[in-house]
């Protein structure tokens, strides 16, 4: 079956032929620059535990380049292939270009509208955007302000679509920083659920044959949910109470 990879797919580790794999999923790190916190311990115990790690996104807390360093050097920890997408919080201060140049230089796959396969899964991530969700979602529609909004959360619907579309393998992951569903943004005010994603998301997806999909963002969210089609969703962010009773939740794909 044919791979699809990212254009620096050649740096990875050498991919298993078969068997189902365990992926550990977290979101929502933050990493500041006053280097408060270490994630080092954490990654070499995800390394243990799992084939590969994905990150949903808000990888540093301001984006600023210190934030990103910081979360490099500790993941030199980490020594199975890592899988991410960025977050809001990693645009902040105008420096993603030097964000993501340094988050790549890490080894990290970084997916923004690509595809990646990684041990015979199939990795589509993108960032996504706000809207809201089912009939409550925002229409292009009045100021040109909010159809400038509706046209971002398209385009990243539309990246979202290219990249599944790229997947070859039976397996398939889409990675996520914002929600694709209501049900698991749960828990957040409801006044703010149009900023945590957009059913457009799950229209995509449901349109693929997809194994589940992890996303961050809603950090007072649930767990689980399930997009209209039944693909399984997961609200990955580190703050969120999982399963496994860690910061990362661990799915057998």
């Amino acid at each position: 079956m044919a791979k699809t990879t990212t254009e620096d797919s050649a740096a990875q580790p050498p991919q298993k032929s078969n068997g189902k794999q365990k992926i550990a999923a977290m979101g929502d790190l933050h990493v500041k620059e006053n280097g408060g916190s270490s994630y080092k311990e954490l990654f070499s115990e995800i390394s243990q535990a799992a084939d590969i790690l994905v990150l949903t996104g808000d990888l540093t807390d301001l984006g600023k380049p210190k934030e990103a360093e910081l979360l490099a050097a500790d993941m030199r920890s980490c020594s199975i292939p890592i899988v991410a997408v960025l977050g809001n919080h990693d645009y902040e201060c105008g420096h993603v270009e030097e964000v993501k140049s340094i988050i790549k230089d890490a080894g990290v796959q970084l997916l923004e509208g690509q595809a990646v396969e990684i041990n015979g899964v199939g990795f589509a991530g993108v960032k996504g955007f706000a809207g809201g969700f089912g009939r409550y979602m925002l229409g292009s529609f009045g100021e040109p302000a909010i159809k400038a909004m509706v046209a971002e959360s398209v385009e990243e619907t539309m990246r979202l679509e290219n990249a599944l579309r790229q997947v070859r393998s039976e397996r398939a992951m889409v990675v996520l920083h914002y929600a694709p569903i209501p049900e698991t943004v749960v828990g957040e005010p409801q006044e703010i659920y149009p900023f945590l994603g957009s059913s457009r998301l799950a229209e995509t997806i449901d349109r693929f044959p997809v194994s589940a999909v992890v996303h961050g963002h809603a950090h007072r969210g649930t767990y689980e949910g399930r997009t209209p089609g039944g693909a399984p969703v997961y609200n990955v962010a580190s703050h969120i109470e999982k399963p496994t009773g860690r910061p990362y939740a661990l799915l057998e794909l």
